[in-house]
């Protein structure tokens, strides 16, 4: 996608400058509302293209990540997954024969979560040379933001080049009789309890439902899940399965095909009701049933966007900039192109370095895979669900695949019971990967692993994706012997020999399960 040359457009890379604009002097360069991981990336990377940046935040420097989710949260499995881990081998097994210390993993998860204290955020961002103006930001008009401190004064800033929402999103509460009155927990209450419940019920079967469902079950609670359909239903429908297997095993309660008809707190606790007529009684109730875009109060229904009035993704092109407002980019959850930390920080550090191009009147390579262009959202999205087993993912999937390109792709399948190193990694070792292979250019447009320690795998899968690296090539990055890694042999011996692959000879059988 070409850009203007920079004589063709206005300095700024937006409209001319309104009256008011014009009649004071800019606070910043950039100004970017929301503090988390995906606004500190963004304005670091406008700070290091020699520009200036503020950063406006009215709860925690360092987002949802920092203090709710990705670390906390991952601090709370980790512990149950190193314990699973020791059971499964003989020798380790016998050594390892009490539970949890629940005190202790609440301890390592609040030290993570950096108990709560943003000061060491502060300290980085400060010492980035980015500003810091605590508030809540709201966009006023073209690069004027307002700023509404914690009591309750204000005060406008204008940005010289653009301004960045980076609000992320927040947990959706859906219109449940009963459920608001409930005082269910989000995922907020679940990541920073001070104590297991007796038995957590919760309602939904993604990512964050199956995730605490693991958790919580590794530290001793009786735990009840809720879904209206599968597991993980944006994943490969093998990966939900062998998660909800894995759940039942370890003593937790799945119920699938299941919608919540009400809900209600007393004295004893919660009572969910399906709407079969299902109750089930419990300490607390978990709502994760997806997030919305945290777009309430920045004051975009006036540019034609989604408000609190139509919530919904702030819209984007390539460069993360909202097409009609050349001024304003969007980056992390509140887009709703790749709700994940990972990708929003990716989003954050091209909308940054092209902040600084247009600003500067350098290039602007918006081309797919160009260095401004966030084209890994939808072409190689990397995730990894921290179940157990665990599941990584990256690219497409078979089912958005084939809408994609109907009738242009094909799927290769390989067990972990045929790969040696998962045999060593573990007794029993119990997991599936799958390939989406690209029929017209024999490369790869998906991956999947499911099984125990696969999170390391996506980035293998991510980078074949990326470099669209043709299977013939594959067959030249040889694994090593005996590592979970083996299974990209045994994926590309299911699909058969590159010879066969390039149509000079017949497919072949796959190759011996062990051997160097």
């Amino acid at each position: 996608m070409s850009e203007p040359k920079p004589e063709q457009r206005h300095p700024e890379g937006g409209r001319a400058e309104s009256p008011r604009a014009e009649s004071r002097k800019p606070d910043a360069d950039v100004i970017i509302i929301g503090g988390g991981p995906v606004g500190e990336n963004a304005a670091d990377r406008v700070v290091q293209g020699g520009l200036t940046a503020v950063i406006v935040e009215h709860e925690l420097v360092g987002g949802e990540c920092s203090y709710w989710a990705c670390m906390p949260t991952k601090a709370l499995l980790r512990s149950g997954a190193a314990l699973a881990a020791a059971q499964r081998v003989p020798g380790a097994a016998e050594a390892v024969t009490g539970r949890l210390n629940r005190a202790a993993v609440l301890a390592r998860r609040d030290d993570f979560a950096a108990n709560w204290s943003d000061d060491g955020q502060v300290d980085w961002v400060r010492d980035a040379g980015i500003d810091l103006v605590r508030g809540h930001g709201s966009v006023l008009g073209e690069r004027r933001v307002l700023v509404t401190a914690p009591d309750g004064t204000t005060r406008e800033l204008l940005a010289r080049h653009a301004v960045v929402l980076a609000t992320g999103s927040t947990a959706s509460l859906p219109d449940i009789p009963g459920l608001a009155e409930a005082e269910p927990w989000t995922s907020r209450e679940a990541a920073s309890a001070d104590e297991i419940p007796e038995h957590l019920v919760i309602l939904g079967g993604g990512v964050v439902a199956s995730e605490f469902a693991t958790a919580y079950r590794s530290l001793g609670a009786r735990v009840t899940l809720i879904a209206r359909s599968g597991l993980l239903g944006g994943f490969e429908p093998f990966a939900g399965d062998l998660v909800a297997q894995q759940l039942r095993d370890s003593g937790a309660e799945v119920i699938l095909g299941a919608e919540v008809a009400r809900v209600a707190r007393d004295a004893r606790g919660v009572r969910v009701e399906t709407s079969a007529g299902r109750v089930v009684e419990g300490t607390e109730v978990l709502v994760a049933l997806g997030r919305t875009p945290a777009v309430a109060g920045l004051g975009l229904g006036a540019l034609g966007l989604p408000d609190e009035a139509a919530p919904g993704p702030v819209p984007t092109e390539e460069t993360l900039r909202v097409p009609g407002l050349p001024w304003l980019y969007a980056i992390g959850d509140v887009t709703g192109r790749a709700p994940l930390t990972h990708q929003g920080k990716y989003q954050g550090r091209a909308a940054g370095d092209v902040i600084v191009a247009r600003a500067t009147g350098a290039p602007v390579d918006a081309e797919a895979w160009g260095v401004h262009a966030a084209t890994a959202d939808a072409r190689a999205r990397t995730q990894v669900v921290f179940t157990d087993p665990e599941v990584a993912s990256v690219g497409l999937t078979e089912a958005a695949a084939q809408a994609d390109r109907p009738g242009g792709v094909r799927v290769v399948d390989a067990d972990f019971d045929s790969v040696a190193g998962a045999s060593l990694h573990a007794d029993g070792y119990r997991g599936r990967a799958r390939l989406v292979v690209d029929e017209a250019t024999e490369t790869v447009l998906g991956a999947t692993f499911v099984g125990q320690d696969v999170a390391e795998l996506a980035q293998s899968a991510a980078i074949a994706i990326v470099g669209e690296v043709p299977l013939r090539r594959l067959w030249h990055a040889v694994p090593a012997y005996p590592t979970l890694s083996e299974v990209w042999l045994r994926l590309l011996e299911a699909d058969g020999r590159p010879e066969a692959a390039a149509g000079t000879a017949p497919g072949a059988a796959a190759g011996p399960a062990t051997g160097a």
